[in-house]
């Protein structure tokens, strides 16, 4: 398996969102042409992208949103189902960590939580507050 690690943000938006529907964060029911036409928008705007590929295939990426000093927090680690298990994840998000090695790194996650405990992560007595979205 040939993965090549990329840093661009300009992402391709159907291929995102293709991604984002195998791993169960996006639905074709839901989902306008809009929303598909602006899918890496938050990932233009994000401090750190890394993603894999196979060829041209986009099989995994992530974003992260940093001060660059003392604080930084991962956002959408998705990687295809069938190329999960294979370290391809734990890449990526070391990857992000490398890039700002003396920050505190966060994660806000609950169905992923033994994945990022298995990598480091150590769990706190913080949570989230949050506004939705108007996109979901």
């Amino acid at each position: 398996m040939n993965i090549k690690y990329r840093t661009e943000k300009d992402l391709p938006c159907d291929q995102l969102y293709q991604l984002f529907l195998a791993v169960g964060w996006a639905t074709e029911e839901t989902t306008t042409q809009e929303m598909i036409d602006n899918f890496n928008i938050g990932f233009i705007h994000s401090t750190f992208v890394f993603s894999a590929w196979i060829e041209d295939k986009l099989i995994g990426c992530i974003r992260a949103l940093s001060d660059l000093h003392f604080r930084s927090i991962i956002y959408d680690l998705a990687v295809l189902p069938e190329f999960q298990n294979k370290g391809i994840g734990s890449s990526l998000v070391q990857k992000c960590r490398n890039a700002c090695k003396d920050s505190e790194w966060l994660v806000q996650t609950d169905k992923a939580k033994d994945f990022y405990k298995k990598i480091g992560f150590k769990e706190s007595d913080d949570y989230f507050l949050t506004i939705s979205s108007k996109w979901f």
